[in-house]
């Protein structure tokens, strides 16, 4: 039957309608091919374009791809997105990829030395100071809850939790501001980290450098009250990196005490007309607790936990992928595209005019209706108008607001640490294409020689984002096979 043959006009769903003209095409199975490959990834982005691998020495075309020759005409890749609130596929993707790096730096392997697994290895938390009492759930030393500061037990669930006793008196100005800085303040961190160090061995930074080196990993999180606090894993390795052992005065203890004295000093101060001048430095409350090799990560007494391996790699892979969601706030710029959030547009003629997508509030949605709690709207308020303060506009705070003031990135790595996100994402690469020469050997296809070194051209242009109607039919049935398959893996074969 020809497609021109079908009265799809009586179809009340336009998704059914276009996967009927999709397995009307004349290749519906590479249709449903490039679905699956995506393995249920949300917004996969459209690119048409080719690509053309040669033998330099034959000149004979090895392998060669056109999006033309698709049945929709564009070739469809993973959005590759981190933020698990956006992509879910593509942020397990990502979660994995942290997993292992981080592993890595705590055990070896991907290019690390298994002897880092003997080094001093830490787990620390900092964490962002009060401007503020707010709602919480606090617990004694026997593990006991205690009553908040309003009188009420609250549930795990509350939302009220994090939230202001008194909103009129909370420093919002301050949280924000810190929030802005708590990436320079964690730079400064580091370098303090090294100097406290030196100090608290009683030997100079000079000295300290050529005998030792200190290696991070670490990644943000959001709490209720709407600040980031970081968490971290610092190793010490020897002049060499992670195949050199540290010096023997190089301990658990050093590190203990070198975090606590650069906690104290770290701090960054800044100025303004409008708001005056402001400290920023970390909290009081942080923790440095020992990285054990094995262990089963339960608690050891009422108020202790045990961190192994396994365990803090988990942690932070499950942290990276997260964005603002966690203090409530949405997962979206609230910047009007067009004005750049400033609120008007330059003419021909070189004035200003009033941004028409905005009406000149440069915000691409009223902050007023947001689906937000009050505390979460007013910290998105703060940072809006504290943008726009002239001494501030280096921190584009507008952009960030939905963020509520952080501009920072998710997680970060010292050099030395361990492998890289890239070199993960490239070995995967290389194993796809192996499996792709295997097959095509499979199919008495010609491949490359392993000793030949091939030249590849490409040329690819960006259409655009997401699925057709129908293909989004299909994508749903993959997550519900990958969530099955899951399922299944968690919970055992069942029963028949």
């Amino acid at each position: 039957m020809h497609r021109r043959d079908l009265d799809l006009h009586h179809l009340i769903s336009p998704s059914v309608r276009d996967l009927i003209e999709l397995a009307n095409t004349h290749d519906f199975d590479r249709v449903t091919e490039q679905v699956r490959d995506l393995h249920g990834c949300t917004s996969p982005v459209n690119l048409h374009g080719w690509t053309i691998t040669t033998d330099p020495t034959t000149k004979e075309v090895v392998r060669s791809y056109r999006s033309e020759d698709e049945p929709s005409g564009r070739l469809l890749t993973t959005c590759g997105n981190r933020r698990a609130s956006r992509c879910p596929a593509c942020s397990r993707v990502y979660a994995a990829d942290t997993y292992h790096l981080i592993k890595a730096g705590l055990s070896g392997g991907k290019d690390v030395a298994e002897t880092v697994r003997d080094h001093p290895r830490a787990f620390v938390t900092l964490t962002a100071p009060s401007f503020g009492p707010v709602h919480n759930r606090k617990a004694d030393h026997a593990g006991k809850l205690r009553p908040c500061r309003c009188g009420a037990q609250h549930t795990e669930d509350d939302p009220a939790l994090g939230t202001p006793l008194n909103p009129a008196t909370y420093d919002y100005t301050g949280a924000v501001l810190w929030n802005a800085h708590a990436g320079q303040l964690w730079a400064r961190f580091t370098t303090y980290l090294r100097r406290a160090l030196a100090e608290h061995l009683g030997m100079t930074q000079k000295a300290l450098n050529a005998a030792l080196r200190v290696s991070f990993a670490k990644v943000a999180e959001y709490q209720k009250r709407g600040l980031v606090h970081f968490h971290a894993v610092i190793r010490f390795d020897g002049p060499d990196g992670h195949t050199s052992p540290p010096p023997a005065w190089a301990t658990f203890d050093a590190l203990s005490a070198a975090v606590g004295l650069a906690v104290k000093r770290a701090r960054l101060t800044i100025a303004s007309d409008a708001i005056g001048e402001r400290v920023i430095a970390w909290g009081g409350r942080f923790k440095v607790d020992p990285i054990t090799a094995l262990g089963d990560g339960k608690l050891t007494d009422a108020r202790v936990a045990e961190y192994t391996e396994n365990k803090v790699a988990g942690y932070v892979a499950k942290y990276a992928t997260k964005n603002a969601e966690g203090a409530g706030t949405v997962d979206r710029t609230l910047m009007c595209r067009p004005c750049a959030g400033r609120g008007y547009v330059r003419g021909p003629d070189g004035f200003h005019d009033r941004c028409a997508d905005c009406d000149g509030t440069g915000q691409a949605e009223p902050i007023k209706a947001l689906p937000v709690q009050h505390h979460v709207r007013q910290m998105i308020r703060t940072a809006w108008d504290l943008g726009h303060l002239p001494e501030l506009a280096h921190l584009k705070l507008w952009k960030w607001a939905h963020m509520l003031g952080f501009r920072g990135h998710f997680s970060t790595k010292s050099r030395a640490y361990s492998t890289t996100l890239g070199a993960l994402r490239d070995v995967r690469r290389a194993w796809r294409l192996a499996q792709a020469e295997a097959a095509r050997a499979r199919a008495g296809l010609p491949t490359a020689d392993e000793n030949t070194t091939l030249v590849t051209a490409s040329s690819w242009t960006y259409l655009s984002s997401g699925y057709r109607p129908g293909e989004e039919l299909l994508a749903a049935q993959v997550r519900r096979d990958i969530a099955h398959s899951e399922q299944i893996k968690s919970e055992g074969e069942p029963w028949l």
